[in-house]
């Protein structure tokens, strides 16, 4: 029998598939729709649309909320919005002094944010593993108690990240090379109930570049499709959207500005080499400028990083000698490397993430001015610098977003539709 002009059952689940992705993506993009605009945006007919808003709503992606008019004639629909609080994507960020674990509903709103202070290069790479599939256990308790479904994981590292292969392939700040991550957390999770029976889909990647996925998804870089973003941590790294889209290189390594031989006193660094940038900027250089000797409570790992920071916040507002010529130190070594990037990619927004977002008041100043000074292009290249709003949460958040586009990409990954 002739099965020409006919669709075979596998095209017409991956055409269906391909649809219900299609809507799925446009009311994350666009916000919540009635049935009739969902067709009119997308170019579905309208019973094609119903049929897959229904399985949609099946499947706990999508619910209906309130009453839309389109025009002044016609019948009023139901509006269809994504489903909050239930199917979650988790990010984790694994920094040298801390580990942070948030999880974002389909509408990126916040279902479980959570940081644990410790020393993880003193923890050695087994304890620190250790700690970290601890952490995600809490984690995934927690939202199983919720009644949530994890959806897949994303782990931060700074580090130099073969992301296909989730693999560490040498993390300086954390004493970690050549680390199977992806695989052993795998391992670890399989089998936790808030997975729904499903295997743990772990990834990997570069804490600058997740950063710069959350600030351009949801934060300040929202309205900028290119974006520099600047990760002040114990590291610096760097994430770049040029054209809305994350800039990864050939083998997916960009963005080690931390470690470009911008410090002319060459300081050794933490990876081995003279001179790197983070050795003038990093997060340890200020505590230890602003530390006033060795039992300075800036100077415990085990303190929380927000409160530390406060700490440097009160002593520039007292006018602490230390601390404000520090800041003056850091700022135009900050807005330095900044310009080295902004002459490069000529970004419409620079966000500075870390310790530079939450101290942006008392660095601004210096880096602007620095900026002004460096960059070559008339007023900046057109440059605007922001802070960002998610400190030390935005690689964990990024991370979150990126868990979340399988379902967004292939939502018959969650639930069944209704027989």
């Amino acid at each position: 029998m002739s099965t020409r002009g006919t669709a075979a059952p596998a095209d017409q689940l991956t055409v269906r598939r391909s649809n219900l992705s299609l809507v799925l993506q446009h009311l994350r993009d666009a916000g919540p729709r009635s049935r009739a605009r969902i067709a009119s945006d997308t170019g579905l007919n309208k019973a094609t649309v119903s049929s897959l808003v229904a399985e949609l709503i099946d499947r706990g992606l999508v619910s209906e909320g309130e009453v839309q008019r389109i025009g002044s004639v016609g019948r009023p629909g139901l509006s269809v919005e994504l489903a909050g609080g239930t199917v979650v994507g988790v990010g984790v960020e694994v920094n040298a002094d801390f580990v942070d674990v948030t999880a974002l509903d389909l509408t990126h709103s916040v279902v479980l944010s959570a940081r644990t202070p410790a020393d993880m290069r003193a923890l050695g790479e087994e304890r620190a593993l250790g700690l970290l599939v601890r952490c995600l256990r809490e984690a995934f308790d927690a939202l199983a108690g919720r009644g949530c479904t994890v959806v897949g994981t994303t782990v931060a590292v700074p580090a130099l990240v073969d992301s296909r292969a989730g693999r560490v392939a040498v993390a300086p700040n954390l004493g970690w090379t050549d680390t199977p991550l992806a695989d052993r957390l795998a391992v670890a999770l399989a089998g936790h109930p808030v997975l729904g029976g499903a295997e743990p889909a772990v990834t990997v990647d570069n804490d600058a570049n997740l950063g710069a996925i959350a600030e351009h998804a949801l934060g300040v870089g929202r309205d900028a499709d290119d974006l520099v973003y600047l990760a002040g941590e114990v590291g610096v790294g760097c994430g770049m959207v040029v054209g809305g889209t994350l800039v990864r290189g050939a083998t997916g390594f960009t963005g080690e500005i931390g470690h470009a031989p911008l410090n002319p006193r060459l300081e050794r660094c933490g990876c081995g080499r003279v001179g790197c940038w983070e050795t003038q900027v990093g997060l340890g250089v200020l505590l230890q400028g602003c530390a006033h000797g060795p039992d300075d409570p800036l100077l415990d790992p085990a303190g929380d990083i927000d409160s530390r920071l406060g700490l440097v916040r009160d002593r520039a507002a007292a006018d602490d000698e230390r601390t404000c010529e520090t800041l003056e130190r850091v700022g135009i070594a900050l807005g330095l490397g900044a310009s080295v990037l902004v002459n490069i990619v000529n970004p419409r927004v620079l966000v500075l993430g870390g310790y530079f977002g939450l101290l942006a008041p008392l660095l601004l100043p210096y880096v602007v001015e620095t900026l002004t000074e460096r960059v070559v292009a008339p007023d900046g290249g057109g440059v605007e610098v922001r802070a960002s709003e998610l400190g030390f949460a935005a690689a964990s958040r990024g991370g979150a977003v990126v868990a979340l586009q399988t379902v967004f990409a292939d939502p018959t990954r969650v639930g069944s539709p209704a027989v």
